[in-house]
């Protein structure tokens, strides 16, 4: 079994770009904004569908609140692609990450269980809120497709963090 590292709460995160479908490219961290970082499983999960759906529904709101939002998956330019098309989502999609990657936000990384569905390895979920500082204000991990955050319930968290200046939670060893 291997080792997973985890990414600290209150860390730097690790500061990324990847290519995007439609063309160009996402960043994650040091973006100098609040900036919620969603990773899905890819095109081959449909309860990733239904979750990014609801997500979809909620982008005004969260760009009303001004608020950066990044979604990603290891998936190749041709899946992302395609499922950004037939599902209509309005939001940056990044593909391509790569394990590395994975692991150094600590998420959980699965083998295929079929070809049909994907042909390599994949991250289970994860979601990070990073903060103007490019830190980990709120790191929700799950190694089931099932187990995700309430997106209502983390928008308006960052709005009361924000509003109140509350600090990193889950620093005290």
């Amino acid at each position: 079994m291997a080792t997973r590292m985890k990414l600290a709460a209150g860390a730097t995160v690790p500061p990324m770009a990847l290519a995007k479908a439609g063309g160009g490219e996402v960043k994650i961290g040091g973006g100098g904004k609040w900036q919620l970082f969603i990773v899905y499983r890819g095109k081959h999960c449909p309860i990733c569908r239904t979750y990014l759906k609801g997500l979809d529904g909620m982008l005004d709101d969260i760009r009303a609140a001004d608020i950066d939002l990044v979604v990603a998956s290891g998936d190749t330019r041709e899946k992302a692609e395609t499922e950004v098309k037939e599902e209509g989502w309005r939001f940056p999609v990044g593909y391509g990450m790569t394990l590395d990657q994975m692991r150094a936000l600590g998420l959980y990384i699965s083998h295929p269980r079929t070809p049909p569905d994907t042909d390599c390895d994949f991250p289970e979920p994860g979601m990070f809120v990073i903060n103007p500082e490019g830190k980990a204000q709120v790191i929700d991990v799950s190694n089931a497709p099932f187990a995700r955050p309430d997106l209502k319930m983390v928008v308006n968290g960052i709005k009361m963090t924000r509003e109140r200046g509350f600090p990193v939670r889950g620093t005290a060893d």
